[in-house]
């Protein structure tokens, strides 16, 4: 080796300790600046309590900044401090992922973000950690590795001990762009660091379906709606349904800040007015609506239902401007522009409630023949026939309800097979009445209650089922054992079939529940006096006059 290389190699070896040696004595110019970006956070309780504290920075000049979410966890408030010392309160949560330990949120006002490095930081490459406004302290490492999770993103390992209360805190490379985020270190001895890409922070987002999302539910803090209308509209839907009422009205408050144009943030605050009976402030975000809806069909048509269910479901809360008849109007509108049998149903359904019956059928029977066929049409069908005192045109309409299912039944089947067996049953078919009642037992047997089985019980009376009629007497007695009612029906059927001593028997034990009831000393005299006993019944007969049965007089002036 000649001298030349010699040197050549002492030359590289001074100047690689100079490059590694920079770091710890100076530190770049972008520092100062840089700083005025990084925060402390605190987070608390709903009783004011702190829940913990933690750092972040901002990467968004519109309040956005990122930190660790577990402080976030069952927090109802948080604010962060910034470098100078002001306390600015956190508005809503951006997205997060537990995962990893990070959310993305929104404060109050303008901020000054940091750069977000356009590209990873590669190995061996420098970097720095900066902490809150701690700016002599800024500490540098070296990038060890650099692995990518979720196929794009970067989770960083580095050459650096972390000092105290730095998680969070930002690692920038030279160029002063933000890279990465600290993460809890093992240790606070060790030599290796940890932080997660700073662009998989800035791509965290709330979606329609996220809004409700194990991670998001674990703190109190609003939720932000999500940037695109589409998303934000069905993220509106979707909590009407699931969020409490307080959620619910504050997002539908933000929807209206974030997309004033839109039509559906004020269908939704309509709606939330007319539940409480503020039937003018609903009116007026209709009217507002309607001015500004594209698609004008739509937004007459939700006028039209919300007047219709104020008509039904509010009808003691008088609003002068409202009425089946402006209802019937604005569904017409939406008609008038797009004809859909949605539209039509409603349209019906207000007819149905004006009375207007014929009408109404005409418009379910066109029904039929639409997408909307199913079994509630063929039902609203055959309630305009039965108001009409058609009885059987509406046992058709019935049988025409149950035949949209299939059999086995399915649950969906059990509310119309009901409604057909009372329907059956008042005109007189009463084993048919039973048999649809049977099959809903077989369906519903889980939440069955004694009244199907006395309503069951009084059917087949009258289909003259009588043993049936017993057995299911005794079970409706069986699931409550303290209703008189189901004794005395059970006496009074057990003297009908002759059946005296069960019948004592049963009118005892209906003595024994209410001495003071008539019916147990009515319908033991009966059943004594029908088996011969006249001395011990007609007193029981006479008992159950004083106690105000008007059917005594009868039955002791026969027996006496």
């Amino acid at each position: 080796m000649n001298w030349k290389m010699i040197k050549r190699r002492a030359m590289s070896m001074m100047l690689f300790s100079l490059l590694n040696f920079i770091p710890l004595c100076a530190q770049p110019g972008w520092v100062k600046k840089a700083t005025k970006s990084v925060f402390t956070l605190k987070t608390f309780a709903a009783d004011g309590s702190l829940i913990g504290s933690s750092n972040g920075f901002f990467i968004g000049s519109n309040g956005e900044a990122v930190s660790n979410f577990t402080p976030f966890k069952g927090a109802s408030r948080a604010v962060i401090i910034d470098s100078q010392g002001k306390e600015i309160p956190v508005l809503s949560i951006l997205g997060a992922d537990d995962m990893y330990d990070v959310v993305k949120f929104r404060v109050d006002g303008k901020t000054q973000p940091l750069v977000v490095s356009a590209a990873a930081a590669p190995v061996s490459s420098n970097v720095w950690l900066l902490p809150y406004r701690e700016v002599k302290n800024v500490n540098s490492g070296m990038v060890r590795k650099a692995e990518k999770f979720h196929e794009t993103f970067d989770y960083y390992t580095v050459a650096l001990t972390m000092p105290e209360n730095t998680v969070s805190c930002p690692l920038l490379n030279d160029a002063g762009c933000v890279i990465g985020m600290m993460q809890q270190p093992a240790s606070l001895k060790d030599t290796l660091s940890y932080a997660v890409g700073v662009s998989f922070a800035d791509s965290l987002k709330i979606s329609a379906f996220s809004m409700n999302d194990a991670t998001l539910q674990q703190t109190q803090i609003k939720k932000e709606l999500p940037e695109a209308i589409k998303e934000a509209t069905l993220a509106l839907y979707l909590a009407n349904s699931n969020a409490d009422s307080a959620t619910y009205a504050m997002m539908v408050h933000d929807f209206i800040v974030k997309f004033p144009d839109a039509p559906d943030g004020y269908t939704y605050r309509a709606q939330l007015s007319a539940n409480s009976g503020d039937f003018k402030s609903a009116q007026s975000d209709m009217e507002q609506a309607i001015k500004l809806a594209d698609k004008k069909d739509e937004a007459h048509f939700s006028y039209a239902r919300l007047i219709y269910n104020k008509e039904i479901y509010q009808s003691a809360q008088p609003y002068a401007n409202w009425s089946l008849d402006k209802a019937l109007s604005e569904v017409r509108e939406a008609i008038s522009v797009t004809p859909v049998p949605t539209y039509r149903q409603l349209e019906a359904n207000i007819l149905f409630a004006q009375q207007n019956y014929e009408e109404a059928y005409n418009i379910y029977l066109d029904l039929t023949n639409t997408d909307l066929r199913s079994a509630e049409i063929f039902y609203a069908a055959a309630r305009c026939k039965e108001m009409q005192k058609d009885t059987t045109a509406m046992l058709a309409l019935m049988d025409s309800t149950v035949n949209t299912f299939s059999k086995p039944y399915l649950k969906e089947a059990a509310p119309y097979l009901w409604a057909r067996a009372q329907a059956r049953r008042n005109a007189g078919k009463y084993r048919d009445a039973i048999n649809d009642m049977n099959e809903y037992e077989e369906l519903m047997k889980a939440t069955i209650n004694d009244n199907f089985y006395y309503v069951r019980h009084q059917t087949e009376i009258e289909g003259r089922l009588y043993q049936q009629a017993i057995n299911d007497i005794n079970r409706a007695i069986q699931m409550n054992p303290d209703e008189i009612l189901y004794y005395a029906e059970k006496a009074s059927l057990e003297v009908r079939v002759g059946m005296y001593d069960q019948a004592i028997q049963t009118a005892q034990e209906c003595i024994k529940i209410d001495p003071n009831n008539s019916d147990g000393y009515l319908f033991l005299g009966l059943a004594q006096c029908l088996k011969g006993q006249k001395a011990e019944g007609i007193p029981n007969l006479q008992k159950a006059r004083v106690l105000g049965d008007t059917q005594a007089d009868a039955l002791i002036e026969k027996y006496k």
